[in-house]
């Protein structure tokens, strides 16, 4: 199959993984993103131990640690400030830390210049408008006018993913968690080496990125979904953060450009079917779009993309290839989906409020098992 190109949408961290895992198994590798800037929305994201084990699998692990900050365990504070529980995460990768902290413009500039390195060919505010599949290939109508003939499709266009929309019409669309996420950067002190996340109605935590910057993120109930206006938008975010331990309501004067603060609703969805249709494959959140709860989304996204290539590169046909990596992937991603929402919705009120340092060290094991 080495010989016929794949298509991948999205250039996003599922996008650019599996375009890193393919090409450097010498699969030809094309990838359309939609944004013509390649633009990276957020402020910076988590990555446990099971994420850095797939990217050491894919070869580029020295560029990410690099642009990132390494810690090896997460401090739990109960909703009064009080440390509750340090609890330390297991190097899953011997001769790397277990966790890091990184930016998003960081880590996207990391993903994309490897993934030109391995060969993918990148074409910037495109989209698929019609995918055609014969059964011994698909044959895709661009929005620029164009076509081209592919093995196979990889749909990696997040949790509004419109190649799901177009494979399976009458999926379940992404259900929006009751909360919302708050980011903002800060200068980062001595003290926050590790994630610092702190239990309660509102879900808070300090995550270093570098030696000078780390991120603050606030999950917030938000009946009915509203929307802030930008204009004032940090004032809201400061409002929110009246009640919260001392420390975080101290570092809310800080936030004061709004500019600065990143908004988010969110949402989930799961795939209970089938992750694909004929010769095209769903991955990431367009198949498995999770809460940050666990701070597990991005690297599922990840070891789809190793688990992908792998089986690709097996298989002597792609149904196998397709049907073998839902059978590795599906049990774990419904785990990650399930536990965070799960944490959500007992800080919502809407079910029981889960025991957050037990959650956290049942999501080490669980994903410290092989991918």
């Amino acid at each position: 199959m080495k010989d016929k190109p794949i298509l991948i949408i999205g250039g996003g961290i599922a996008g650019l993984t599996s375009a890193i895992g393919l090409g450097q198994c010498g699969f030809t590798i094309d990838i359309i993103e939609k944004d013509p800037e390649w633009s990276v929305y957020g402020v910076g994201i988590i990555q446990q131990a099971n994420v850095i084990r797939a990217v050491a699998e894919l070869g580029i692990i020295d560029d990410y640690l690099d642009a990132g900050f390494a810690f090896d365990h997460v401090k739990i504070y109960k909703p009064d400030g009080e440390l509750a529980a340090k609890v330390p995460a297991q190097r899953l990768a011997p001769e790397y830390p277990a966790q890091l902290g990184i930016g998003r413009p960081a880590l996207q500039k990391v993903f994309a210049d490897r993934a030109i390195a391995a060969g993918a060919n990148v074409r910037l505010g495109v989209v698929a408008e019609a995918l055609k599949d014969d059964g011994a290939g698909v044959t895709v109508e661009f929005s620029d006018g164009s076509t081209g003939r592919y093995d196979l499709i990889i749909g990696a266009d997040g949790v509004y993913s419109k190649t799901r929309e177009m494979l399976f019409p009458d999926a379940p669309v992404p259900e929006f968690a009751g909360q919302s996420v708050w980011r903002y950067n800060f200068e980062r002190p001595e003290d926050v080496d590790a994630l610092c996340a702190y239990a309660g109605p509102m879900g808070i935590g300090l995550v270093p990125l570098s030696n000078e910057l780390m991120y603050m993120y606030v999950t917030t109930p938000e009946p009915g979904n509203p929307r802030y206006p930008r204009e004032g938008i940090a004032g809201a975010m400061r409002d929110k953060l009246k009640s919260a331990p001392p420390r975080i309501a101290n570092l809310s004067k800080e936030i004061t450009d709004d500019a600065g603060v990143v908004y988010k609703p969110l949402e989930w969805l799961f795939l209970g079917g089938d992750w694909h249709k004929g010769r095209v494959v769903l991955i990431g959140d367009a198949a498995h779009a999770t809460t940050p709860h666990l701070g597990q989304g991005a690297g599922m996204a990840i070891e789809d993309s190793v688990v992908l290539a792998e089986e690709l590169e097996r298989a002597d046909s792609v149904t196998k290839a397709f049907e073998a990596f839902r059978k590795r992937r599906f049990e774990r991603c419904k785990y990650i989906v399930d536990a965070s929402v799960e944490i959500c919705n007992g800080q919502i009120g809407k079910g029981p409020l889960v025991d957050y340092p037990k959650a956290t060290a049942d999501m080490f094991r669980v994903t410290a098992e092989p991918i």
